[in-house]
């Protein structure tokens, strides 16, 4: 079992910034992909970005390119996504989520391991 507990949420203004933090405890070997997700209201939870975990491999969604950066420190079974540049339309809850196996992949029925989320709101 892993449990994952995501922070660093919170309101911030269009154009601001962000980092979310993701802890990792239990069988943090079944972590080999980690990803980021985020479910906006109304609406499907989709993909933000991944990695391996060797951090040699990365995904991001075009929407985000350019403005997120994730990263993972497995000494620490830590992973981070870095927000920049921020829109209203990245308002969502954001999940950290856990894959046991690679390569990296981009649905949400792929990944095993959930934390509860934490809530990303910017304003105009």
């Amino acid at each position: 079992q892993v449990l994952l507990v995501e922070s660093g949420g919170g309101l911030v203004q269009a154009g601001g910034s962000l980092r979310l933090s993701c802890a990792a405890s239990g069988r943090t070997s079944m972590t080999n992909g980690m990803a980021w997700f985020r479910q906006a209201p109304g609406k499907e939870r989709e993909i933000v970005a991944a990695i391996s975990w060797s951090a040699g491999s990365t995904y991001y969604a075009d929407s985000v390119k350019g403005r997120f950066t994730i990263s993972r420190d497995n000494a620490k079974n830590m992973v981070y996504l870095r927000m920049s540049s921020l829109k209203p339309e990245d308002t969502a809850v954001y999940y950290c989520a856990a894959d046991r196996d690679l390569p990296l992949r981009a649905q949400a029925v792929d990944y095993e391991y959930w934390g509860q989320g934490t809530q990303v709101t910017v304003s105009s």
